[in-house]
């Protein structure tokens, strides 16, 4: 088996910087934080790898990747400074977990298809779960902290995976008829919660139907928000950034001549 080249310098160099600027004449900034103050700095960076992974940003990639990577090692760098476990303590728990939860690779289980393989992690993600008297529900382990897209569509997975599921995308394209129904009831009473809950729920059945066709909701999502940015700033440049004052039938006409151009391939 292909072993990656150790003994990683790179890292290597990386947590003597990440030591160093926790070190008492470090930086001030860097020794202020805690585990709880890097949370959302993790969160931010995953998000911007994930975003220039999506956009096949190569550059954009390994610094952000480096990003994620500096975070990773700042806040096990703060928590073993607090008794807590290492980064190469966490790392080979992590192993540790990817050997038990594949045992069709590392065992003597055979799995002729991705699904197989996904199950049998499921299942021993569950016996994990119960060994150490944590919630072994099938839902269990979706973050609540997703985007809420993306948190939908995968409790839909995993509920799916249950059996509790539509047997084809029928049944939730015609709920989400049902729920814009009884959105548009809310919205003629004016009952402002009703109207929010209603929306959630007609989100959620379109997250059901993404995933009856394959087609995950958040990247579909955030293509479609690329598309309306190219497309605003075009209007935006025919009319020398200055918006204010004209007509909606102006700004839609204009919109329909850059989602043209953008057709032709000279937008």
């Amino acid at each position: 088996m292909a072993q990656p080249d150790l003994p990683l310098p790179g890292m290597q160099d990386l947590l003597r910087t990440i030591a160093r600027l926790r070190a008492p004449d470090g930086c001030p900034w860097d020794r202020k934080q805690t585990t709880a103050s890097m949370a959302p700095c993790l969160l931010e960076e995953a998000f911007e790898a994930a975003d220039a992974l999506r956009r096949g940003d190569a550059a954009g990639t390994l610094e952000e990747l480096g990003d994620v990577l500096v975070n990773v090692a700042m806040i096990a760098q703060i928590d073993s400074e607090n008794g807590g476990p290492t980064l190469d303590a966490a790392a080979a728990a992590a192993a540790a977990k990817l050997v038990r939860r594949h045992p069709h690779v590392f065992g003597d289980q055979r799995a002729a298809s991705a699904e197989i393989a996904y199950t049998r992690w499921e299942e021993q993600k569950r016996r994990d779960r119960r060994a150490e008297g944590s919630d072994a529900g099938a839902l269990a382990g979706v973050p609540i902290a997703l985007p809420a897209l993306l948190r939908a569509f995968r409790l839909g997975e995993k509920a799916a995976r249950t059996g509790f599921d539509w047997p084809d995308r029928a049944g939730p394209r015609a709920k989400i008829d049902e729920e814009l129904a009884e959105l548009d009831a809310a919205i003629a009473s004016g009952d402002g919660a009703a109207i929010a809950a209603e929306l959630g729920d007609v989100l959620f059945s379109l997250c059901n139907l993404a995933r009856h066709v394959g087609s995950n909701p958040e990247v579909a999502l955030a293509a479609t928000s690329d598309k309306f940015q190219r497309r605003f700033a075009a209007i935006e440049r025919e009319f020398g950034h200055v918006l204010t004052g004209r007509s909606l039938a102006e700004l839609d006409a204009a919109w329909d001549r850059a989602k043209a151009a953008e057709r032709r391939g000279d937008g």
